[in-house]
Formats: structure tokens, C-alpha cells, sequence
């Protein structure tokens, strides 16, 4: 089984989504799956949409895509995160946010479970620690499920006899026997203070997954966030990975 790019929180940004795609196809990697937030936040919803709708195998929704699609109300933001999804509406038009109210914050490909936020709340809740992490697990009905959410690498292996601890993703992961819990990082909007993209290589045949980084042209988006007169902490923390 060839091996698979996994992208998560998109939000939007152009710069960071070509970089990745290009990075991706320089590994040799052909198929990927994107693991919601495909917009909010960054100047190009309508291009990530487009690009994730066409070129990913399995894509879902996170929760920036459903208040943007209507499914959850502006109120439920911060006033910045509110501004930016009302903006993204109207950039999107009807036709595309029709488009992406088609899609679920749930999935699953080749035994692999995809969920945006985690297992027990696809939608809200941030897999931080280990605190969040074990009831998930505890749920997760896959050996191995992928999550988003929270911008910042992570993996957490739960261990047949119910141990849960967490993994390094400074260096490829093996996932041993037990369930898996595996976060790749934003690509549009990093948070663990490194401002390059983020996202993650699973090889199926060798049960191995391995967190990259990829430079991007921060300034060109934040440029465009600013152009689109989008709220300016947007633009700012790009370059502050946070």
C-alpha cells in the first residue's frame, strides 16, 4: 500500500497548501487525505477548497469549515474567528459553501479512522495531553485515527493492556501494537512556535508515520490576509508560529 499525506487546518492559506502539495510530490507521495479546516482565517478559502475537494482522497470537515457552511453559529468564536468566517462566506459565495456543507467532521479510508477534533467530540474538543487523549483512545474503534484541531504535532499510543502515553514526533513513529492517536500539525496556521507548514507521512506497509515541516512563503500570505482586510492577528502570528 503506497504511503499517504496527511494535511489538517488548512484555513485558507494558499502559500502554505502549495508548498506542502509540492512537498509532498517530492517524497514520492501521490495520494493524501486532509483532515478538516480547509478554510477560515487565510485569503484563499475558495482555492484550498478546491484543491482539497479534487486532490484528496478523504476529506473532512473541522470546525471552522461548518461555521462557514452554516451548520454552527458565527457566536460560538471569538470575535477575530468570527470576523474571519463571515468574511469567508462572502469570498466563498453560495455555490461553494454548499460545496463544503457536504462535508462531515468524520471519516474513514483503509482502516483509518479521520476525525477533526477527537474521537469522543469530533468537532470541539483539543486533544492536548494525556488527559484528552485517553478517553479517546479508549473510544477509538480503529488501531489508528488521525486528528487535527489544535495546530501542534502530537501522538499517543495506547497500549494493549491500557497504558496511554505520549509519543516523540521529532523522529518517525512506529506504531506498534495498541491504538494510535496521531495529530500532524496545521499547514496554514501553525501553533508549536515553528512557522513551517506542518503535516504528516503515514506508510501503511511499514506501520510508520513521520511528522514534516515545510517552508512556505509566510510573507506572501500574510500579505494576502492583510490585502483581504482580514483581521491583522491573522497575519501577524503566521510568522510567530502561534
Amino acid at each position: 500500500m503506497s504511503a499517504i499525506a496527511v494535511l489538517s487546518d488548512v484555513h485558507g492559506n494558499r502559500q502554505a497548501l502549495d508548498a506542502v502539495l509540492d512537498d509532498v510530490a517530492g517524497h514520492g507521495i501521490t495520494r493524501w487525505w486532509c483532515v478538516g479546516d480547509i478554510v477560515g482565517y487565510g485569503a484563499d478559502p475558495g482555492y484550498a477548497l478546491d484543491v482539497c475537494l479534487s486532490g484528496a482522497e478523504l476529506c473532512i470537515a473541522g470546525n471552522h469549515d461548518l461555521v462557514v457552511a452554516g451548520h454552527l453559529p458565527l457566536e460560538a468564536f471569538a470575535s477575530w474567528a468570527q470576523a474571519a468566517a463571515a468574511w469567508t462566506r462572502i469570498a466563498l459565495g453560495p455555490d461553494q459553501c454548499a460545496r463544503l456543507a457536504t462535508l462531515e467532521p468524520t471519516g474513514s479510508a483503509d482502516g483509518v479512522d479521520v476525525v477533526h477534533a477527537s474521537v469522543r467530540d469530533p468537532v470541539w474538543e483539543y486533544v492536548v495531553g494525556l488527559e484528552e487523549a485517553a478517553p479517546s483512545l479508549e473510544a477509538a474503534t480503529a488501531d489508528l485515527t488521525f486528528i487535527g484541531h489544535t495546530h501542534i504535532p502530537a501522538a499517543w499510543h495506547r497500549f494493549p493492556d491500557g497504558a496511554v502515553e505520549g509519543v516523540s514526533t521529532t523522529t518517525p513513529v512506529t506504531l506498534i501494537p495498541g491504538r494510535w492517536l496521531v495529530n500532524p500539525g496545521s499547514v496554514g496556521q501553525p501553533r508549536d512556535r515553528d512557522p513551517r507548514a506542518a503535516w504528516a507521512c503515514f506508510r501503511p506497509e511499514h506501520r510508520t508515520v513521520e511528522f514534516v515541516r515545510t517552508r512556505y512563503d509566510v510573507a506572501g500570505a500574510q500579505a494576502a490576509i492583510r490585502a483581504a482586510g482580514l483581521p491583522g492577528l491573522l497575519a501577524d502570528r503566521l510568522s510567530d508560529g502561534f
